[in-house]
């Protein structure tokens, strides 16, 4: 294990401190105060790198639900009436006060997931203020299209509108990032929203909501309620006056919240599971696609959708690549969050680590693991880089999705083959090709069937570019103006220019001509 240094100032035990008082008034924050969940039941925030419980809170309800969706939409008169340069300047408030305050993130974005401080100090915050600076400056630009005659006797033009309140459902793996990708594109567009975090990381998804209020972005317009997904996930996605449900997470949770959607009819947006191929061709620059699988599969310990899990290599690079990876893979310095050295952080929980493992393990009856394939040493839920070769295309481990720190490894021969085997999967969120050949590059960004594709790279996202998916990996987009595709309605508006009493069409109702 890799140990902090004493020079660090930031430890878990003070981080843990400053959440216990910071949280106090609840897990919750509704119109604008935070608040206790009211169910009666509670859960304990644990700290996957130690196993310790540093927070302590009661679970949001049904009753805290409605109280939620009620600010929500006592809200939304004044917020959708607000012009969007008024939303704008909010929302420009809004990322100074992200910026910050962007310690604070990242320590309990650290302590609460277990994710190496640098990674939440140069990835999850500074994309999330991104974010925010991003949408302050698309919310002027929701625009409709332009007024026209199209029938010779009218104007149209279209307007594009907020829908109502949001409820969205938001994963563990990017709790931050995932606030701000629910959050910003709604409030942008003039919906109010409430958003539940997974009961495991409420941290940062309540201290986003705070923050939108330091910003003087108005009471009721986003809201946090913490609670389990079974009760107060599935009612806030069933409720009545909720008009949009937005959701991230597995595709078996997904099919389920889509089936809850489908009964009120409203509009629905699903990010789900990922099993990312990443195809590696002969011509490929074989350090770079080394160096590109180790980051690609070990991002936030591999809880990433879009994390780099199928390697295809061409086989004249096969082993040399096999080689590279495992070597590469075994200078990754695991250990404590946050020490600023460490690359690799716990999972994030032992349940979740013990469930990794149990895919590995039964890898060892059909495919060889080259390198890691156990848990250190330590109470937290640390497990080491893993490297699997010679797996069959049909087995588990190719198939499903690990969500830990698993790379498997498998030839191709023919192009053809090889992308024949990276679209071999339910899934379809992301994907990368690396080559030196432009035809190959133009080829594979065409065939693969995924909603992102890198060429020579995996994993960069840009506030400026849509994220979503193919297939099982759900449908509809994060991020970019496209995001507002899903957050707005449209509507035709026609005028008659006539100022006829009979028109022309009216004959075929009553009289002729």
């Amino acid at each position: 294990m890799h140990h902090p240094t004493s020079a660090h100032p930031l430890t878990a035990a003070s981080v843990a401190a400053t959440a216990r008082e910071r949280f106090a008034g609840g897990a919750n924050f509704v119109a604008g105060r935070p608040a206790d969940g009211t169910s009666g039941r509670t859960h304990a925030v644990v700290d996957p790198a130690t196993g310790e419980s540093v927070y302590t809170y009661e679970l949001a309800g049904a009753g805290d639900v409605d109280a939620a969706v009620a600010a929500a939409r006592a809200a939304f008169p004044q917020w959708s009436g607000a012009t969007p340069g008024e939303r704008s300047d909010a929302l420009h408030r809004f990322a100074g006060v992200l910026a910050e305050r962007a310690e604070e993130f990242a320590a309990l974005e650290s302590l609460q997931c277990g994710k190496p401080l640098k990674l939440s100090r140069e990835f999850d915050v500074p994309g999330t203020v991104d974010n925010a600076a991003f949408f302050a400056g698309a919310a002027r630009h929701l625009q409709g299209q332009s007024a026209g005659e199209y029938s010779g006797d009218h104007t149209s033009y279209v307007r594009r509108e907020p829908i109502g309140v949001v409820g969205s459902v938001a994963p563990w793996n990017y709790p931050l990032q995932m606030a701000a990708w629910k959050v910003l594109p709604a409030i942008a567009a003039g919906n109010t929203i409430v958003l539940k975090p997974a009961e495991l990381t409420p941290f940062t998804s309540v201290l986003f909501a705070q923050a939108a209020t330091e910003a003087g972005i108005p009471d009721g317009v986003v809201n946090v309620v913490t609670g389990a997904g079974r009760d107060a996930g599935e009612h806030l996605v069933g409720h009545p006056d909720v008009a949009m449900t937005s959701f991230t997470g597995s595709t078996a949770v997904g099919k389920r919240v889509a089936e809850i959607a489908t009964a009120t009819v409203k509009r629905l947006h699903l990010e789900l599971g990922g099993k990312a191929p990443f195809v590696v061709f002969d011509d490929a620059d074989l350090e770079a696609a080394v160096h590109g699988a180790v980051a690609g599969a070990l991002i936030n310990t591999g809880q990433d959708c879009t994390a780099a899990t199928r390697a295809y290599v061409q086989r004249p690079l096969y082993e040399a690549f096999v080689s590279g990876v495992a070597d590469l893979m075994g200078t990754v310095r695991v250990g404590d969050p946050f020490d600023p050295d460490t690359d690799l952080g716990p999972l994030i929980s032992h349940a979740h680590r013990d469930r990794v493992a149990g895919f590995v393990d039964r890898a060892r009856g059909y495919a060889r693991v080259v390198t890691g394939g156990e848990a250190p040493d330590h109470p937290g839920a640390f497990y080491r880089p893993t490297l699997i070769a010679d797996a069959a295309q049909d087995s588990e481990v190719v198939r499903s999705e690990l969500f830990g720190p698993v790379l498997v490894v498998l030839p191709f021969d023919s192009d053809e083959e090889g992308i024949r085997l990276a679209n071999d999967t339910p899934y379809g969120l992301a994907a990368s090709a690396w080559t030196r050949d432009v035809f190959r590059a133009n080829r594979a960004t065409r065939a693969i069937k995924a909603g992102c594709v890198w060429i020579n790279d995996h994993i960069p996202i840009l506030s400026e570019m849509p994220h979503g998916g193919y297939k099982a990996s759900g449908f509809g987009k994060d991020m970019s103006a496209y995001s507002f595709e899903e957050y707005t309605q449209i509507k035709h508006v026609m005028f008659d220019n006539t100022a006829l009493a009979r028109k022309d069409w009216h004959r075929t109702i009553f009289g002729d001509r």
